[in-house]
């Protein structure tokens, strides 16, 4: 059982880190104004943002591939996250004008693809069986 509260960890903090990113981008145009103020004009660099997306990839990497490994054996999981990733990443390829939605569907992607993972994971009672043949 410590083992399912470890991957259920890691989900909950891909969650925390894809949803951290995805208001980053989201609130970072009405904090603009303000961001000299308070001395944190780091949080304005495009690096900034690419860190934060890359540490909530590997993350939720880590954490699908170890549901995928260890319990359910369902792929999609891990193709919501890449994709997800990959629309956030490109989220300038249509302009400033769709950049919210687009940052939007990226985030969803992402933390959809844990939600999934934690109830694949969830449903599967027994560790060293898993649920692939259920």
């Amino acid at each position: 059982m410590q083992v399912n509260n470890d991957r259920s960890l890691l989900d909950r903090l891909g969650i925390w880190a894809s949803s951290l990113c995805a208001l980053h981008c989201l609130l970072l145009p009405v904090l603009i104004p303000i961001i000299p103020f308070i001395g944190a004009s780091f949080f304005a660099q495009g690096w900034f943002e690419r860190t934060i997306l890359s540490i909530s990839m590997v993350v939720g990497f880590w954490a699908l591939f170890s549901g995928f490994y260890r319990y359910h054996r369902q792929l999609y999981p891990l193709y919501s996250l890449a994709l997800g990733g990959v629309i956030y990443w490109n989220k300038d390829m249509f302009g400033e004008l769709y950049e919210p939605f687009i940052v939007a569907t990226g985030a969803i992607l992402i933390v959809g693809s844990h939600i999934v993972n934690l109830k694949l994971c969830q449903s599967c009672h027994d560790c060293k069986s898993g649920c692939a043949s259920s």
